[in-house]
């Protein structure tokens, strides 16, 4: 009898422990878990869109988009301490700049023309013409230390524009509360994944065009632009075979697709020597690949917001929409004088789907219209997204 009594004691001694331990566990469990959510980024895009693909190394957090929306305006990282990556990125223009093509902080010309960064954290492949370009983590490095052409020119500076961080109370406080206290944790690693996690946030889906597609509201485009839609997705005019999809665009990736598409193509913009080629300085992957059949190959870049991002192609030699559409009406652009003359149409190396098509003067103007309506106008007035030092 005693036994009994003294195993019944050990048996509710055990299962007193066995539940203190359980509720200890569920309590540490539920600090750990808001400890983690209270750091999670939350993602401010519809339903109807998929989230884009993080790195695992790279997390989104509210502090680091935040530390990086700083770092992207921040004009000290740059040589003259003039420039920043918003120069050539400004939020009114969809974070382009208006310019044929970019310029450095020394007055440099680049090559290319200054791509948009709305949605970027859906591209597969990042510039125009680099297959092997495709985090933000190690791109961002190209405009702060490239010296081909120079940009933000802080090659050899970097001792210096870490001590400008190191010293900036501000900074201090940002860098400490995304990865810890110390001078060590300001470091380029943690600028490029800061500046990073903001460019990610850069999400633009909320255009008439989204409103009326994805958001049931069927009065908010025209008629003019539904016909413009419908023109855009025909196989007449093949436009949506290089900018189908959510984000018009071929180069994409997200967490909905089994794997990344990449794309790359030949529009007929030049054929110099009735060839295919380029001008020499510009020929898109052939420069990466050094392969023939790359001449003349650039990225689709997306159409969100294509209203505000003239001028256009690669290079900015097309000034406007319209000529756009002509181009692409032409299957090729003809250039009669000049250096660099010659019949685009009949580049033998330009994309099957650059064919030419016939258009009337209201089929443009519908399809013009479809165009304006992927504007997203609260995205490029987003408070989130401005300069913080104009909110002092």
């Amino acid at each position: 009898m005693k036994y009994m009594i003294n195993k019944w004691k050990r048996c509710l001694v055990l299962t007193v422990i066995f539940a203190c331990t359980f509720c200890l566990s569920i309590g540490m469990s539920r600090v750990l878990s808001a400890s983690a959510s209270s750091n999670t980024y939350v993602w401010n895009i519809p339903s109807w869109m998929p989230k884009p693909v993080v790195p695992v190394d790279n997390p989104m957090t509210t502090e680091k988009v935040e530390l990086g929306r700083h770092l992207f305006y921040e004009k000290r990282l740059s040589i003259n301490k003039e420039f920043s990556c918003a120069t050539c990125h400004i939020q009114a223009l969809a974070f382009t700049d208006a310019k044929p093509v970019g310029m450095g902080a020394t007055g440099e010309k680049h090559p290319r023309n200054s791509m948009s960064l709305a949605n970027i954290a859906y591209n597969s492949v990042l510039t125009w013409a680099h297959p092997g370009m495709k985090k933000l983590e190690v791109q961002a490095l190209v405009p702060m230390f490239g010296e081909r052409p120079v940009e933000m020119g802080l090659s050899g500076k970097e001792k210096e524009i870490l001590k400008i961080l190191r010293e900036d109370t501000n900074y201090q406080k940002m860098f400490a509360k995304v990865f810890g206290q110390g001078d060590d944790n300001i470091n380029l690693k943690n600028i490029t994944k800061s500046l990073a996690a903001f460019e990610r946030s850069l999400i633009s889906a909320s255009s008439p065009y989204d409103k009326y597609r994805y958001g049931g509201d069927k009065n908010a485009i025209s008629a003019s632009a539904k016909r413009g839609e419908i023109l855009f997705n025909s196989e007449r005019m093949e436009c949506f075979h290089c900018h189908g999809g959510f984000n018009f665009s071929d180069s994409i990736k997200h967490e909905r697709l089994a794997f990344e598409e990449i794309a790359f193509h030949n529009t007929g913009l030049y054929n110099i020597d009735g060839k295919g080629a380029y001008p020499p300085n510009n020929t898109g992957v052939h420069e990466i690949t050094n392969k023939s059949t790359d001449m003349g190959r650039f990225k689709a870049p997306t159409l969100r917001n294509i209203a505000l991002t003239a001028p256009y192609m690669h290079d900015g030699s097309i000034a406007t929409l319209e000529e756009v559409i002509d181009h692409y009406a032409a299957g090729g652009r003809t250039i009669k004088t000049g250096e660099f003359k010659g019949v685009g149409s009949k580049n033998p190396l330009k994309s099957n789907f650059i064919s030419g098509f016939e258009i009337t003067p209201q089929e443009k103007e519908d399809l013009l219209e479809f165009l304006r309506s992927l504007t997203d106008e609260s995205f490029v007035q987003n408070q989130a997204f401005r300069d913080p030092n104009l909110q002092l």
